[in-house]
């Protein structure tokens, strides 16, 4: 089977068990007995969580959701080859590998995750008219700059970000978000960022990290990352091995438009996806790829306060 009629097949899977009939195996309980790396204070707002250690039973190529909606993903032109034995904290097993393949060439087949449906995905309705959204989890990169850009003729171009994890808005095509972890260039300097979008097809905010980015992401090192999007007040914040980060927004006008009355939530859309690693996880376009390593993705329905990033961090990071 080809790659193209591979990747057609497994979104259809993907759609058909997880999001259209509801008969993917069943997620694992995000309550008191839910995952035991994830802290139990979290649990009830823990809507996807991947660990990379738990493939879908006859299709190693898609990963199980162990959060409450039972979105499994796609590990996208790599499949099982993506899970390496590396363990990012203890007691962790496997972790995923994204990376860029051809740098030379045109093509669609760049390690990344994550799952697309143009309709929306069903699974991920408790970022529908959400209030605030927390995105985090363990990252190792691989790289020093953003590579190759594979789109263009010129062999020195190269993409201006190096993606992470976020969630699709639900009117994406594959790149646009409601809310990211990334690395973009800032007024010509790369940078550790939150970017969120409230509205569909509305202005994109960011929240970058004040620090060097090289300083926050060493190559070689496994980092925990997580970044926060309050709808409500408009505003967002980073976390580094659970710890905040100093930063700045990039635009100092309303881009999510909160300045009136509300509450403010997001567009009462279904997401469209998950990228992770890249984007376009339909696999129909390279974009932003990460040569980098990554564990434990967690997405929740809610803006984690300080301390409770910290108690995740601390949970992971002390072995549970």
């Amino acid at each position: 089977m080809s790659r193209a009629r591979r990747a057609a097949a497994a979104t259809a899977a993907v759609v058909a068990a997880g999001v259209l009939a509801g008969a993917a195996a069943p997620p694992a309980s995000a309550g008191g007995s839910g995952p035991r790396d994830v802290h139990p204070s979290l649990r009830d707002n823990l809507v996807a969580f991947y660990d990379f250690d738990h493939p879908v039973p006859g299709d190693e190529a898609l990963e199980r959701d162990r959060g409450r909606s039972g979105t499994e993903i796609e590990l996208v032109n790599g499949g099982a080859d993506m899970r390496v034995r590396d363990r990012a904290y203890p007691g962790s097993g496997r972790a995923l590998q994204t990376r860029q393949v051809s740098p030379t060439v045109a093509g669609n087949d760049d390690w990344k995750a994550g799952i697309y449906s143009a309709s929306g995905v069903r699974t991920l309705r408790a970022f529908n008219a959400v209030a605030g959204t927390t995105v985090m989890g363990w990252f190792k990169v691989e790289m020093t700059e953003p590579r190759p850009n594979s789109n263009t003729a010129n062999p020195d171009d190269r993409y201006n970000a190096i993606g992470l994890a976020g969630v699709l808005t639900g009117d994406s095509d594959g790149h646009g978000v409601r809310a990211l972890l990334e690395l973009i260039d800032v007024n010509g300097e790369l940078r550790l960022v939150a970017l969120g979008r409230r509205l569909d097809g509305g202005n994109s905010q960011t929240f970058a990290a004040a620090q060097d980015w090289r300083t926050l992401l060493p190559v070689g090192q496994w980092v925990h990352l997580a970044a926060t999007f309050d709808f409500g007040a408009g505003t967002m914040a980073l976390y580094r091995d659970g710890q905040p980060l100093a930063g700045f927004y990039t635009r100092t006008d309303d881009p999510w438009l909160v300045a009136g009355p509300g509450p403010h939530v997001t567009t009462a859309s279904d997401p469209r996806g998950i990228k992770i690693g890249g984007s376009y996880p339909q696999d129909t376009r390279e974009q932003n790829p990460c040569d980098c390593r990554m564990d434990s993705l967690m997405f929740l329905d809610r803006v984690l306060s300080a301390r409770e990033v910290e108690r995740q961090y601390r949970h992971m990071a002390r072995g549970r």
